[in-house]
């Protein structure tokens, strides 16, 4: 809009009701345009979070919290720049246009109708009582916070009148916890807050006195040092069915734990050990089983897998090189296949620092291989094997001549040289996924099952003791299981919990596996 010195016109000449209108359109635009740019700049800071340059884009977590707040704040903008449009000329608001969410609410989630009748239901000539013709329905998510309830237990006794044969009384339910506070579904509760959705003990402490509850948070502990107990056997036959197959994952990540002795933290480790078939259509559910221990030798994997006998997929850690070896203890020698994930991140980092055109000519070469994978995945493990005998076995043929060119120009004590050394050395087991379409190109599905416990580590920034690294890795493979087979953690927990106080048999412990849990029906 123009400015008033650019109007063809006076503005004192006006009446002052058009001048008002005037000054109020003008101020109106102005917030518009205020409003527009601020946008615009927003949208441009995200679309760089998402599509910046690799060298300045963030850690897979902090760009999490970047686009949550960048995504907020876009729409706060948003709304602003409705609201100002959203008025009338005499700056009154109007009603502004429905908008419509995209998808559909879940059919189990509970329905409360609220039916709005008009003031009055009388023809407005008023000749009779108008009738319903039709309506309109609108659905909206409503949440209620979480609340607290007690659950009363009472057990009547009964005698007789007309003898003294004595007095009859139900026997007291089964709690996993006798005279304690807490129900199942309340230690399920504690259990995933802290081991699912990352909020430390204390933070809980804080959550549940909002609400009026205060409870203590060695309390809190206490009730998940008692639920690990109980599940304990649950998670080691979890580990017995994962020896069972052919082929697993393994990796480990750093568990920090509080030495009361030292007066510091001394760095533990939660070894994973990950059963995920979905990419060639195998039958057995995906699962995960993390292991505490104290350290990260060798042989604790061994320790771990013993009587597992297949191919075994890790990443280039030395620690697995005796797994295997002839003597291996624990079974037969394992097959290792090599994680091309990780000669790739190799190169990446020399072509990040330096721009090296070697390093960036392996990672195009990998990156079709990739690309044929993509192409492959879910098949049939024979049609998996077929696809890479015809395109892929090509390519890394030519690649094992490019890299030993390459290692031939190149000191062997440079990076770059380190780097394609770690690719030959490792050259037999990446080359495994060639010969059997049942194993994957890298440990990619072991890694995802270890990156929520690494935002647990952030929140909780140690645990404090070695029997804590043992409670968390028993209630993270359950709780990772879960997520990996679409099912609620904390109606997992609740119900096995609730069975194992009622004396769930032993003989009958594969019914309380996570992907045996039934789903309710919605």
């Amino acid at each position: 809009m123009p400015a008033p010195a650019d109007l063809p016109f006076d503005m004192d000449s006006l009446p002052p009701a058009v001048r008002e209108a005037f000054a109020t359109m003008q101020a109106k635009v102005t917030g518009l345009e205020a409003q527009t740019e601020r946008q615009d700049y927003l949208i441009a800071e995200l679309r760089h979070a998402l599509y910046g340059k690799r060298s300045e884009q963030l850690a897979p977590d902090e760009r999490q919290l970047a686009f949550e707040d960048l995504e907020t704040a876009v729409a706060e903008a948003e709304a602003a720049r409705a609201a100002l449009a959203e008025r009338n000329a005499d700056g009154r608001p109007r009603r502004p246009a429905a908008k419509r969410n995209l998808g559909h609410l879940p059919d189990h989630l509970p329905r409360i109708e609220q039916v709005i009748e008009p003031a009055q239901k009388i023809c407005p000539c008023g000749c009779t009582d108008m009738v319903t013709i039709g309506e309109d329905r609108a659905e909206r998510l409503d949440i209620v916070p979480a609340r607290f309830q007690v659950i009363v237990t009472i057990r009547p006794r009964y005698a007789c009148r007309r003898c003294d044969a004595g007095i009859i009384q139900a026997d007291t339910p089964n709690w996993l916890i006798e005279g304690g506070l807490p129900t199942e579904g309340t230690l399920a509760h504690v259990a995933v807050s802290k081991y699912a959705d990352h909020l430390p003990l204390y933070r809980q402490c804080q959550i549940y006195g909002r609400g009026g509850v205060d409870l203590d948070r060695s309390t809190l502990a206490k009730w998940c040092g008692v639920a690990a107990y109980h599940l304990a056997p649950v998670v080691d036959r979890m580990l017995v069915h994962l020896k069972r197959s052919g082929r697993l994952f393994m990796d480990e990540t750093r568990a920090p734990v509080l030495d009361p002795k030292a007066g510091k933290t001394k760095t533990g480790y939660l070894w994973a050990v990950t059963r995920d078939d979905r990419g060639w259509g195998g039958g057995d559910p995906p699962a995960v089983v993390f292991t505490y221990a104290p350290g990260r030798h060798g042989r604790h994997a061994m320790d771990i897998l013993t009587g597992f006998e297949g191919i075994l997929q890790v990443d280039g850690y030395t620690g697995y090189d005796a797994l295997a070896e002839p003597k291996r203890v624990g079974g037969m020698p394992l097959t290792l296949a090599y994680c091309w994930a990780h000669s790739r991140r190799k190169l990446h980092d020399i072509y990040q620092k330096d721009g090296s055109e070697i390093a960036a000519e392996g990672l195009r070469r990998i990156a079709q291989i990739y690309k044929i994978e993509a192409s492959v995945r879910g098949r049939s493990p024979e049609e998996r094997l077929a696809a890479r005998q015809a395109r892929s076995a090509p390519l890394i043929a030519d690649f094992r001549l490019w890299l030993t060119h390459q290692r031939s120009r190149i000191s062997a004590k440079s990076r770059l040289g380190e780097k394609l050394g770690y690719i030959h050395r490792h050259w037999d087991g990446l080359q495994i996924f060639l010969s059997d379409g049942r194993v994957e190109m890298d440990t990619n599905p072991v890694e995802n099952t270890i990156r929520p416990l690494t935002l647990n580590r952030k929140n909780a920034l140690f645990a404090g003791h070695d029997e804590g690294g043992r409670t968390w890795a028993r209630l993270a493979s359950l709780i990772e299981t879960c997520k990996l087979n679409a099912i609620d953690p904390y109606a997992y927990l609740r119900e096995t919990l609730t069975a194992i106080a009622n004396g769930h048999p032993a003989a009958r412990i594969d019914d309380l596996m996570p992907w045996a849990f039934q789903k309710p029906s919605s």
